[in-house]
């Protein structure tokens, strides 16, 4: 009987400065590059929004793929359903019998856009809210969907479009994405609208996606140049509020408004997702001179089990005798200069150059951030 086991404890990112003068040729944030955008596709108007409608209902039309009859509310919203369509097994012995393998209970959301009115489509999600294995092929009869006032805004109905699938065969079974949640595509039409009066978002505030005091500046520069005079203010790093003459058409202003192209200077920003290993590094990153020494200690532990037999005419028993041996290999360490002007390009091509993986490429990151090497918001995931 024998059983290895390993361990490996991956050491290794250290991080030196290096011993670079910062030299007077160091590009200032200025020399950064805005880009360019509209109105409408960096902020909002304060006042127009999405609502979110939630609902609960059933799929038919599984192969046998649905809820088991362990779960009791598929059986229960089944029975409601065939009442209101004048088949009434209340108090019938047989319900509780009921299988329901070709249906499942479903929750539905749905975004219900600002200035949508009554016969306006709307796509849906549906998500399995038992233990069905699948919604393939499923229809998901008519649910109501609900605001969070309690008041039914649409009604959702349709056949599901899955982006995955779910195969069982005598005991092998094979799962492509996730089959248990799907799409509607306009499979909701809009029963009650919610009101927007334009009139009555005197005066208009526009809201930056991301705030930033010279974009909001910026932004209402440009809207004043475009509409030959001062109408825009920015009031803080998120707002910019529009000052509207009595009687004037709100609708055609915020049109002219949109349309604005804007100087917009993003925020650098490093995103890692430490489950998945992703690093996505934005434009706007800079790095200062800096050397970076990686290398790894790789420790490995084996153990197995030998038995142990005792000696002829001994009074000994058999053992059974653990047998360790533990191996440490620590590898060179490979160095990156990053020397003055050094981009966010050279950084990632230093570091596929020395086999760093997507995982050491985030502990070198936040390892650059401490030193203050790297001149970016770090946001891990």
């Amino acid at each position: 009987m024998r059983g290895i086991w390993t361990k490996r404890i991956a050491l290794g990112v250290w991080l030196a400065t290096a011993v670079f003068a910062h030299a007077a040729d160091v590009s200032s944030p200025s020399d950064l590059s805005p880009r360019l955008a509209r109105v409408k596709d960096v902020s909002s108007v304060e006042g127009i929004r999405d609502n979110q409608l939630i609902g609960y209902g059933i799929v038919v039309g599984l192969h046998n793929t649905g809820d088991s009859s362990q779960t009791v509310f598929p059986v229960q919203t089944l029975l409601s359903t065939l009442q209101r369509m004048g088949v009434n097994l209340q108090g019938n012995s047989l319900a509780s019998t009921m299988q329901v393998r070709n249906m499942a209970a479903v929750f539905i959301a749905a975004t219900l856009p600002p200035f949508a009115e009554p016969g306006t489509k709307l796509d849906v999600t549906v998500s399995s809210a038992g233990d069905a294995r699948s919604l393939e092929g499923g229809l998901l009869l008519m649910s109501p969907l609900y605001g969070p006032d309690g008041r039914i805004y649409a009604q959702a109905q349709g056949p599901l479009v899955l982006g995955g699938y779910s195969v069982q065969a005598n005991g092998n079974s094979k799962s492509v994405n996730d089959p248990t949640t799907g799409i509607v595509p306009d499979g909701a039409m809009v029963e009650r609208a919610v009101p927007v009066d334009l009139a009555d978002l005197r005066p208009l505030t526009l809201l930056l996606d991301n705030a930033d005091f010279r974009t909001a500046e910026q932004m209402a520069d440009a809207i004043n140049h475009s509409l030959g005079k001062k109408v825009a203010t920015a009031v803080d790093g998120r707002r910019v509020t529009l000052t509207t003459a009595p009687g004037e058409d709100i609708a055609a202003l915020l049109a002219r408004v949109q349309a604005v192209e804007v100087q917009v200077y993003p925020k650098a920003i490093v995103v890692v997702n430490e489950r998945t290993g992703t690093v996505v590094i934005g434009g706007q990153v800079r790095l200062q001179p800096v050397t970076i020494l990686h290398g790894g200690l790789t420790v490995t532990v084996q153990s197995h089990l030998e038995v142990s037999q005792p000696g002829p005419l001994s009074s000994g028993t058999t053992q059974v005798v653990r047998q360790t041996t533990i191996n440490a290999q620590d590898k060179p360490a490979n160095q990156i200069v990053l020397k003055n002007g050094a981009t966010v390009q050279d950084l990632v091509a230093s570091l596929q150059q020395i086999g760093a993986t997507a995982r050491d490429i985030i502990s070198i990151l936040q390892a650059m951030k401490q030193a203050q090497a790297l001149e970016a918001d770090l946001e891990v995931q």
